[in-house]
């Protein structure tokens, strides 16, 4: 992503004086509080070049758009795009002969969510950074209902970073002593991809750093009752393995459990 963007964890876009473009659930443009209505026939065009990096050659937008009709067709469409985008008082692009690009300050949703995410899986989040899950959870509802191509790639790529930095997140937040809110973005992440076993284990290591030995095993057994059911497979060893050191540590009880139901 291009650097010129905007990148905030102190408040949610579009409560500022700087127009954002609302990607997640979108697309949708946020000024000064106030929404405003983009054209139907312009939502394409804003959304293809913000997922392009936030600069993309006319041509290529307009071929890739408008692809049905010949070269003059697509860029007299592309050209009432971006009339109707102004008629309405939404500014956000520069054009000139040969480029669309956004223009600069405009914050754009989804960029701040890469940022944000980097941060955490880079290690250098900061305090803010660790309490603003609550709004990028719906990050996986990138552009809803749209299927082409440029927009599933996209959104598969933002579901991986961001199922990252949710288990990125779990760690820290449980490195911080904050438990609760731990085991909450874990479970964010486990409710999005039940089988992803990196989610499970960030979760079973939540509930561990809070003492919680029976709510972990009990994740262990369900996740393990689904790879058997959807895959055929038990749990790598590694998570296994993970069990098995604190169910050592364990009561009798416990270890007697461990016993029964984990060989």
């Amino acid at each position: 992503m291009t650097t010129q963007f905007r990148e905030s964890v102190a408040r949610v876009p579009g409560q500022g004086d700087t127009p954002t473009l609302h990607l997640i659930g979108g697309p949708r443009v946020v000024h000064r509080g106030r929404r405003l209505d983009v054209p139907e026939g312009s939502k394409r065009l804003l959304a293809f070049v913000a997922l392009n990096g936030g600069r993309v050659e006319r041509r290529h937008a307009a071929g890739t758009l408008w692809p049905s009709g010949d070269d003059l067709r697509a860029a007299g469409n592309l050209r009432s795009a971006l009339w109707r985008l102004k008629a309405a008082g939404i500014d956000l692009l520069d054009s000139d002969k040969c480029s669309l690009a956004m223009r600069e300050h405009t914050v754009v949703d989804l960029y701040v969510l890469y940022g944000w995410a980097g941060r955490l899986i880079g290690g250098t989040a900061t305090g803010e950074d660790l309490s603003a899950l609550k709004w990028r959870t719906d990050a996986l509802d990138l552009l809803p209902g749209w299927y082409d191509d440029w927009v599933l790639l996209e959104r598969e790529r933002v579901r991986q970073r961001l199922l990252h930095a949710l288990e990125a997140l779990s760690r820290q937040l449980g490195r911080a002593g904050r438990h609760a809110e731990a085991v909450e973005s874990a479970l964010v992440a486990v409710g999005a991809e039940p089988l992803r076993e990196s989610a499970q284990r960030a979760l079973i290591e939540a509930h561990l750093a809070e003492g919680n030995l029976i709510e972990a095993m009990r994740t262990y057994d369900a996740y393990r009752e689904l790879t058997r059911r959807e895959l055929g497979v038990d749990p790598g060893r590694e998570l296994s393995e993970l069990i098995a050191r604190f169910c050592r540590t364990a009561t009798p009880r416990l270890r007697a459990r461990q016993a029964a139901g984990h060989n």
